[in-house]
């Protein structure tokens, strides 16, 4: 078979069986030619698209655009959302709804539209009714409109910040947060069901009955909830035109909700990246689309320089990450996802106190990757901060246990390090929306104060110590042989770790693939509580941490480092020492997992 198909014989089993089905299946004519074209021109191509399925993970799908069972493409997204569809049928409905119900939303990526339509078709051919947003809007939307909409699940087409030859398929339940156990597994199962096209039922066209196009309703009800997560009103109403702020989209959907959002909160000295507020999949003006990177920011910087700004926000392509610039003493700093999270957090815990609103069982939420000096800050107001697995799935499902309890914890702000944040609980996942508004506010209250973002920064280090956080990648190959290297790196680490980092005694590491907190002095172990997941953290002698997962989105190792300096005489001093420290430490973590990989090649 593989012969007369002239695929060659030195292709894995599982290679030449998934390019025979799309060569003898119910696949069309183009594609077909064009797996043709690179079984001539391109072998290692063919192998790379189709060696495996694209993994529909405990998130859904993420990858590389293009034909084949490894790529994303409409094939492959309609499998997806079958296998979504069999598993709702199998659901009890809402209350108060007479079928089940999907929302999906989509971004500027090339494709998101027709993945999200191709979404609807399938659902609908499955007598499941869609609301589909007619426009690009952010995830956060998304995950609101599923609980504004009374839905079963929702549908995010998005790759977040990934370099634009990526797409993604996110999947929520009905609370709006990502799902999770034990939807994700059984959702999972039902995906690897759907092998070939004819399993797929779907309506030719959107123009169907079951599909209804949705818009400004669902943005004036989110505008209209979070207008309540204002700390001060009347200030910002007052105040607010003092501020001035610039915003960049990054080609992405913030556009459509920011410049209705910030105005309404009272921030109208409100000036755009024009270059980047235009949605495009490309991502013209950035190596990148990610709000963390400095280059990302480079013409918001300008721009803040030209305008004489105070402020540069910018958020992702799909709006749920934001990062921000700030002049200070003539200069422009980033901020980063820690510093963001904390500035925010004892804004809103200091608002509250002071104007007597904190609720009794108010709680905080930070993940296990994300700085110490948020929980150390949330102890301060005598209030818990809980940690949490990396991803905000997890912040999610914590609001969501907290509110079927009658004598749970209340929510009230939820951050992680790489620029994620809720305040409130209007939707279930990270939100660059609201929270561009809520920097807006911190940003006025210290201008007022005659200060910058850095100096209240700066004030927060005085009161708490120096904290210091750098996060290193180890970038692999996209490839079959990459994740095979990942894995072994990831696997040596845990079976052989070092008992010294950068000359550091390593005093503990917490194993949470093994759920086992080991103290490798004593030789004592202990249980994790937090669910399974390949992260390894190790704590130092000196209180320093360093944290290693691979990444969930992309072929890489991700190292967190976090220093803490509690004695200092100048704090540029002490953050430079800061910096020197984490570094030696992230290099040592970084030459160990390089050695891992030499001894594999």
């Amino acid at each position: 078979m593989s012969q007369s198909l002239n695929i060659p014989v030195n292709f894995d089993q599982m290679t030449q069986t998934n390019v025979t089905s799309w060569l003898e299946g119910h696949y069309d004519e183009e594609t077909k030619a064009a797996i043709r074209q690179l079984l001539r021109d391109n072998p290692q191509a063919i192998i790379d698209a189709f060696y495996t399925r694209l993994s529909f993970g405990t998130g859904g799908l993420r990858g590389i655009m293009g034909i084949g069972t490894n790529r994303m493409n409409p094939y492959t997204v309609r499998a997806a959302t079958q296998g979504l569809a069999n598993y709702i049928k199998t659901q009890p409905l809402p209350a108060a709804n007479e079928k089940h119900a999907v929302f999906i939303g989509y971004d500027s990526r090339h494709h998101s539209k027709q993945f999200a339509e191709e979404s609807a078709k399938v659902l609908a051919g499955n007598g499941i009714q869609v609301y589909l947003f007619k426009e690009l809007r952010p995830t956060p939307l998304v995950s609101f409109g599923c609980r504004y909409k009374n839905c079963t699940a929702a549908i995010m087409v998005t790759a977040s910040h990934n370099p634009p030859e990526y797409n993604g398929y996110k999947v929520y339940w009905s609370d709006g947060g990502q799902i999770l156990p034990p939807h994700d597994q059984k959702i999972i199962a039902e995906v690897n069901r759907i092998v070939d096209p004819t399993m797929v039922a779907r309506v030719s066209n959107i123009d169907h009955p079951l599909i209804e196009l949705v818009g400004e309703e669902v943005d004036e009800a989110y505008l209209k909830a979070i207008q309540s997560l204002q700390n001060y009103p009347e200030q910002n109403q007052a105040k607010g035109h003092l501020l001035k702020v610039v915003y960049t989209s990054l080609h992405g959907t913030g556009i459509t909700l920011v410049p209705k959002l910030l105005p309404a909160w009272g921030f109208t000295s409100l000036s755009f990246v024009d270059q980047q507020i235009i949605a495009d999949g490309g991502f013209p003006t950035v190596a990148s689309p990610n709000p963390e990177e400095r280059q990302a920011l480079a013409l918001g910087i300008e721009k803040l320089k030209a305008c004489q700004g105070d402020l540069l926000i910018a958020t992702d392509p799909d709006a749920d990450r934001v990062g921000a610039a700030v002049k200070h003493q003539d200069q422009i700093q980033l901020l980063t996802g820690n510093q963001i999270a904390c500035l925010c957090l004892d804004h809103i815990c200091e608002a509250l106190t002071q104007q007597k609103r904190m609720p009794e069982r108010a709680a905080f939420i930070k993940t296990i990757v994300t700085t110490e000096l948020f929980a150390t800050i949330a102890q301060a107001y005598q209030k818990p901060c809980f940690n949490v697995l990396t991803g905000f799935k997890y912040i999610a499902q914590k609001i969501r246990e907290w509110e079927q309890d009658s004598k749970g914890y209340e929510f009230v702000f939820g951050g992680e390090e790489s620029y994620g944040y809720l305040y409130g609980a209007y939707t279930r996942d990270k939100d660059a929306i609201s929270i561009a508004a809520l920097l807006c506010e911190v940003s006025l209250k210290a201008k007022l104060q005659g200060k910058t973002l850095i100096d209240v920064l700066h004030d927060l280090y005085r009161k708490y110590g120096l904290y210091h956080e750098k996060l290193l990648s180890i970038h692999f190959e996209e490839s079959k042989a990459g994740k095979e290297q990942i894995a072994i790196a990831m696997r040596q680490l845990q079976d052989s770790p070092p008992y010294s980092i950068g000359g550091m005694r390593v005093l503990t590491l917490e194993d949470y693939q093994r759920s086992i907190k080991a103290h490798l002095d004593s030789g004592k172990k202990e249980p994790i509580s937090l669910p399974k997941s390949d992260v390894l953290s190790f704590t130092l002698e000196d209180g320093s941490k360093l944290v290693v997962r691979p990444s969930g989105t992309e072929p890489k190792i991700k190292l967190y480092g976090g220093v803490v300096k509690k004695d200092f005489h100048s704090i540029l001093e002490g953050l430079s020492d800061c910096e020197k420290h984490v570094d030696r430490l992230l290099k040592a973590m970084g030459e160990r997992i390089r050695e891992s990989e030499d001894r594999q090649t």
